[in-house]
C-alpha cells in the first residue's frame, strides 16, 4: 500500500470520526428517526434519478439498506438523541466488527482461527468495561445498549454486502439509502408525531440551526458519498486486511475531536475499555487477513501441484 493510499485512508477515518460531531449537531435541530429519514432521502432521490441499479439480487440490497442503513442509525440516533456522547458511541459502534464474525460464524459457516477468536474476545471485554462504566444510572446505560443495537445493525447490512458479492460499491451503497426514508418516516409520524417533525424546521436560520443543516449535509456528502468513495476505492485497489485496520483510527478522531470540540470527557474506566476495543478489533482484524492470504495461497499451490502431476503422468505415458 503506497504512501498516498494510507494518507487517503487515514483521511476517510477522520472524516468518519467527525461525522459523530456532525450528527451531535443535527440531533440539536431535528429529532433523532425524523432526521434518519431525513439523511438517507437525500441519498435516495439522486440515487433513483441518476444511479443505475446494481448488478446484485435485489434482495441484498434490502438486507443491506435494512440493517446498516435503517437498524444502525435507527438505533444510533436514537441512542446519542438519549444522551450516548459522540466520542463514546464511535468507540461502541465498532462492536460491528465482532458482531459480523460472529453473524458470518453462524450463517455463513465461516471458519475463525483461535487467535482471532482471542482478539475478538479482548474486545467484547474492553466493551464490557465501557458498558460497566456507563452501569451507573439507566440514563447512561440505555444509550451503550442502544449504540450496541446499531453496531448488530451494521453487522447485519455487512453480512448482505458480503453476500451480493457487488463489483459496484459505490451504486450498491447509493441504492442501500432507497430502503430507509419511507420506513423511517412513517416511524417518526408515529413516534415523535407531526408536530415534532414540523416544528424542526422553524429556527433553521439561528445558529442552532445552520449548525444542524451543516451537520446533515457533512453526513451526507463528506462522510457518505466522499468517504465510503474513497473508502471503496481503496478497497478495490489494496489488499482488504491492509485498508481495514485504518477503520480503527474512527473512535479515536471521535472521542478527540469530542474532547476538543464538545468538551467531553471520558473516565479511566472507559479509556481502559477503549483501548482493549482497538486492540481487540484491530488484531482480530490483521489475524483475519493473514488467515485469508494463507488460505488465498493453499488454494494457488493446489492447482499447481495438480497441473505438475498431470504433466508427469503425461511425460511417462510418452516415455512408455
Amino acid at each position: 500500500m503506497s504512501f498516498k493510499h494510507c494518507l487517503l485512508a487515514a483521511s476517510v477515518a477522520v472524516m468518519w470520526g467527525l461525522n459523530f460531531l456532525a450528527i451531535d449537531l443535527s440531533l440539536a435541530q431535528f429529532p433523532p428517526f425524523f432526521l434518519v429519514a431525513l439523511r438517507f432521502a437525500l441519498l435516495a432521490v439522486p440515487a433513483l434519478l441518476f444511479v443505475p441499479k446494481p448488478d446484485v439480487g435485489l434482495r441484498w440490497i434490502i438486507g443491506y439498506g435494512l440493517g446498516f442503513g435503517l437498524l444502525q442509525f435507527l438505533f444510533l440516533y436514537w441512542a446519542m438523541a438519549a444522551g450516548m456522547p459522540a466520542g463514546l458511541a464511535s468507540l461502541v459502534l465498532q462492536a460491528s466488527g465482532p458482531f459480523t464474525v460472529l453473524l458470518g460464524m453462524t450463517f455463513l459457516r465461516e471458519r475463525v482461527r483461535g487467535s482471532q477468536m482471542t482478539f475478538l474476545l479482548v474486545a467484547m471485554a474492553g466493551l464490557a468495561v465501557v458498558g460497566w462504566q456507563r452501569f451507573d444510572s439507566n440514563a447512561s446505560f440505555l444509550p451503550f445498549l442502544l449504540t450496541l443495537a446499531g453496531a448488530f445493525g451494521w453487522a447485519i447490512g455487512n453480512i448482505c454486502n458480503r453476500q451480493s458479492h457487488s463489483t459496484e460499491p459505490i451504486k450498491l451503497t447509493m441504492w442501500m439509502s432507497v430502503i430507509p426514508p419511507l420506513p423511517m418516516l412513517a416511524l417518526s409520524l408515529a413516534v415523535e408525531g407531526p408536530n415534532r417533525v414540523g416544528a424542526s424546521f422553524t429556527g433553521l436560520t439561528t445558529p442552532t440551526g445552520l449548525l444542524a443543516l451543516a451537520g446533515l449535509i457533512y453526513t451526507v456528502v463528506i462522510a457518505t458519498i466522499l468517504g465510503s468513495g474513497i473508502w471503496s476505492w481503496l478497497m478495490s485497489r489494496n489488499p482488504a486486511g491492509v485498508v481495514a485496520p485504518f477503520s480503527m483510527l474512527v473512535p479515536v478522531v471521535g472521542m478527540s475531536a469530542a474532547f476538543v470540540f464538545f468538551g467531553e470527557r471520558v473516565s479511566l474506566g472507559e479509556l481502559c475499555g477503549a483501548a482493549l476495543v482497538i486492540i481487540g478489533v484491530l488484531g482480530a482484524g490483521l489475524k483475519a487477513a493473514k488467515g485469508a492470504r494463507i488460505l488465498a495461497a493453499a488454494e494457488v499451490a493446489v492447482p499447481v501441484s495438480a497441473q505438475a502431476e498431470d504433466s508427469d503422468a503425461g511425460d511417462s505415458i510418452k516415455a512408455s
